[in-house]
């Protein structure tokens, strides 16, 4: 089932589709962006939580701060994103279960910016406001002592390739496997920028505490199965596209993107973008360091309580 509904603030589309499976209640899950070739190992896992016994229905929300919005209101039940700020500015009992990916990142631009420091006073095009590019970019200019111009949003790297290509912005931040595709298609009008690592999370995914626990078994089976499809693919990333489902969401992506997903596993495994262990403990702590720095997050980092932002159960839980 598909249905097709509009946001009032800025238009911005959702569309929403039903998976089921037998004996089970259907859990709401909230995409940051639609479904794309990024996404193909969340939709693996969701095929093997379907296998156990996992009921569900996804919607794409066009931003970020919407899919955390539904959440918050009781909308949808579990989503991408990293709530932080909102976590601590509302108070809400929200929490993280499972770092998707970390905040592996890297300054583009044209080729008269050569350094992190050229980019004063430029306008930058990012993923969304107060998400993880946001972030990075709050971070640069703390490190560097530089302000950025206008900040533009357009969710998705490879759709900010395509503007970046069009030359409808000078500088963006693009993930391992956009940056290297844009400078392999166009290296000598683009410059990728020197970055510092981060260890932070870029996605993760979060739901309400209460709903967490009354929803113990299905939450479980969701977060063993993407705990599952992260090791296996730490050891063999082409298994993403072997387990890739033809009919579905991804498999239904143009047959060039399908056919450079083993390309793209391969280089995101190598630069380190996915956590086999899922993030847990570690992930919590440099969390609340980056997001402190980028000025999402009040207080010292070192006396922010983890156990105030992440519920690490689930994740025990699927590692033992």
């Amino acid at each position: 089932m598909k249905a097709f509904f509009a946001k009032l603030a800025g238009v911005a589309v959702a569309t929403s589709v039903v998976v089921s499976a037998a004996q089970a209640e259907t859990i709401r899950i909230a995409l940051a962006e639609p479904p794309s070739d990024e996404m193909a190992a969340f939709f693996v896992a969701l095929d093997r939580a379907r296998a156990n016994g996992l009921d569900y229905e996804w919607t794409a929300f066009a931003e970020e701060e919407l899919a955390i919005q539904a959440v918050l209101s009781g909308d949808m039940d579990i989503a991408f994103g990293t709530p932080y700020a909102a976590m601590q500015r509302s108070k809400a009992p929200v929490r993280i279960i499972f770092q998707l990916s970390k905040l592996v990142f890297f300054p583009v631009t044209t080729k008269e910016l050569n350094t992190l420091k050229d980019l004063e006073g430029q306008p930058i095009m990012l993923h969304s406001r107060g998400g993880g590019t946001d972030s990075i970019a709050n971070v640069i200019e703390e490190r560097e002592g530089i302000t950025f111009g206008e900040r533009s949003y357009v969710p998705g790297s490879g759709n900010r390739v395509a503007a970046m290509l069009a030359g409808q912005a000078n500088a963006t931040i693009l993930d391992l496997s956009n940056r290297n595709k844009i400078i392999a298609e166009a290296g000598d009008r683009f410059n990728s920028l020197p970055m510092f690592e981060v260890k932070a999370s870029d996605e993760a995914l979060f739901a309400n505490l209460d709903w967490i626990k009354e929803n113990e078994e299905a939450v479980n089976i969701f977060v063993a199965a993407l705990q599952s499809v992260w090791t296996d693919m730490a050891k063999d990333p082409t298994i993403i596209r072997r387990e890739t489902d033809p009919n579905g969401p991804i498999g239904q992506l143009p047959a060039e993107v399908l056919d450079e997903l083993d390309a793209f596993y391969a280089e995101a495994v190598a630069g380190g973008l996915y956590d086999p262990n899922g993030g847990g403990r570690d992930a919590a702590m440099a969390d609340l360091e980056w997001y402190t720095a980028a000025g999402q997050l009040e207080g010292d980092p070192a006396a922010l309580n983890p156990d105030d932002f992440w519920y690490f159960a689930p994740l025990d839980a699927a590692m033992q």
